[in-house]
């Protein structure tokens, strides 16, 4: 196998988005192992793996790459909101209602706020 240039990590990164774009979930999350394997520390990268998990609907794995982006970024409103959409996606509400009103408390944009259920009724 060539060896990895940084280079190529862009790249790779820029076709993954181009493949989760274009509902290719998988394909996406092909590069992307390689860029991670290359920088475990990346968030963007794991973001966008734990994004390309999600729509391929392999929910243990989103769920893994979500909580390493906030083990690193505690405040990462995305990140949570994701998480959560992962945990209700996988049936374990009570979790997911957790890291829902973390997302608004910590952005409160307005799709944050109503999954959150701080629209009105507490």
């Amino acid at each position: 196998m060539p060896e990895r240039t940084p280079e190529t990590n862009v790249i790779d990164f820029r076709a993954a988005e181009q493949l989760l774009a274009a509902r290719d979930p998988r394909g996406a999350v092909k590069l992307l192992d390689a860029v991670i394997a290359a920088h475990p520390e990346s968030i963007s990268a794991r973001l966008l793996r734990a994004r390309a998990y999600f729509m391929a609907a392999q929910l243990r794995s989103a769920e893994a790459d979500f909580q390493m982006v906030l083990e690193r970024e505690p405040t990462n409103a995305y990140a949570h909101f994701a998480l959560a959409r992962t945990l209700q996606r996988a049936n374990r509400h009570d979790q997911a209602k957790r890291h829902f009103r973390l997302a608004a408390a910590l952005d409160p944009r307005p799709e944050y706020v109503e999954a959150a259920g701080f629209d009105g009724d507490g």
